[in-house]
């Protein structure tokens, strides 16, 4: 043990409502957490309200705690680190859902880093994990620095945009269907079996946890208290059944006084993902719309007759992956073409070092280790991660060093092999 673990005890504990014994320290951990991300002090409400969002999630929380209190510092059960896991599941292709161990919340406070926190909950988090035999874990990064080295790797990206829509918004097509509005406060009822049908066909989708619903409805969280200004509406097939919402924000006075926050849109095909664009360009008094989870690949660029209404003014990183269980991971995705190929997989944690042969079949792969195997390709096991669900490009991240080609061609046999069977994508952020 080095001298810098002997400073601090984990505490791993689940999340405890407010009628909870252990509410205190869950309590502490939350208010800490709170503060790392530049968040106001929260009241007793706020807090209560956020202890019940983690327990509905059965989040496990980890927490830092150091031996020696100095004098005056934040009271005992604050902890200078925090760290949280909860259990949902991702599209990894086919429709398949795969459990995934997802991680949030990590922060460290500014006194106390460089002491190996970090490392040690992530690595005694994601053990827990591999032993539970999950084979992916999951999260959304803050620092895009960060997570490489726990082995994780960005696998999905998603667009901010700004739409223009005034006179410049007109749609080749009209999409069938239509839309009304709703009051945002239904979206709670409403809104997790429209995201479900989503999630069920979108690649690269993330399973939601409870506090997505009350934030994209306005409802009083652990950051604020009610929000009046979110409005709502509801796409309707042919048939009148609920395929799409959207919520948002007017922008009100201002230099963004024309313009619409969109806060959630969920569509469960691509005709509402258009009649939804299509109703969001017809709210009056207002000549753009914002965006920050749109896709790399919008069909919205493709179905408007100037496509130029659309600026992309940022793209970024959205989930990142960690392979736990290499053979478990790579037999539970869909494939689209037969081949083969071994992998030399180096992973300074462990889980998923050494060398492993993929054989697919009629769309299903059959994986093995094989150590004395001659690898066709050597990566880490966060390029691995990044080109699991068939987002990354192998022969782009042969081109800039981070994947070894031993057999010619090898890079682009890998392409193909785990190409996806559709844009990979998602909207849930954690």
């Amino acid at each position: 043990m080095s001298k810098h673990e002997k400073e601090y005890e984990l505490h791993v504990f689940g999340a405890a409502a407010p009628t909870d014994d252990n509410f205190p320290e869950t309590v502490g951990w939350i208010q800490v957490e709170n503060q790392a991300f530049h968040y106001p002090r929260m009241t007793d409400e706020a807090v209560a309200r956020a202890a019940v969002r983690l327990r509905k999630d059965n989040q496990v929380l980890t927490g830092a705690y150091p031996v020696t209190r100095r004098a005056s510092s934040l009271p005992p059960e604050y902890p200078v680190a925090t760290f949280a896991s909860f259990e949902k599941t991702v599209n990894v292709g086919g429709g398949r859902l795969v459990p995934t161990h997802l991680i949030s919340s990590v922060t460290v406070r500014p006194t106390h880093r460089r002491k190996g926190l970090l490392r040690r909950m992530m690595t005694d988090s994601l053990t827990r994990a591999h032993e539970a035999g999950m084979a992916i874990a999951a999260l959304t990064a803050t620092e895009a620095t960060i997570y490489r080295r726990f082995g994780f790797g960005p696998a999905t990206w998603a667009n901010n945009i700004s739409v223009a829509t005034d006179a410049r918004f007109r749609l080749h097509t009209t999409p069938t269907g239509t839309a009304e509005w709703v009051d945002a406060r239904d979206l709670i009822d409403i809104a997790p079996a429209v995201f479900d049908r989503f999630h069920a066909s979108q690649t690269g989708s993330v399973g939601r946890h409870a506090g997505i619903w009350g934030r994209i409805s306005g409802q009083a969280d652990e950051a604020k208290d009610e929000d009046r200004a979110i409005r709502a509406a509801l796409h309707y097939d042919t048939d009148g059944e609920i395929d799409g919402y959207v919520s948002y924000r007017f922008g009100g006075k201002g230099t963004d006084a024309r313009s619409v926050e969109v806060l959630d849109l969920v569509a469960a095909d691509d005709n509402a993902y258009l009649g939804l664009w299509y109703y969001l360009a017809s709210i009056e008094l207002c000549d753009s719309v914002t965006w920050r989870a749109g896709r790399l690949d919008d069909p919205l660029s493709w179905a408007l007759v100037d496509p130029r209404a659309i600026t992309v003014t940022a793209a970024e990183d959205w989930v990142w992956l960690r392979i736990l269980d290499p053979i478990a991971a790579l037999e539970a995705r869909p494939y689209v073409a037969d081949g083969d190929i071994v992998l030399r997989v180096t992973d300074d944690l462990g889980f998923a070092d050494g060398v492993f042969r993929i054989s697919v079949t009629d769309a299903t792969a059959r994986v093995e280790r094989d150590d004395s195997a001659t690898p066709d390709v050597e990566l880490d096991a966060w390029v691995l991660s990044s080109l699991y669900l068939g987002g990354a490009d192998p022969v782009v991240l042969r081109a800039a060093g981070q994947l070894i080609e031993h057999t010619d061609g090898a890079a682009r046999r890998l392409k193909a092999l785990l190409a996806s069977d559709g844009p990979v994508y998602g909207i849930t952020h954690f």
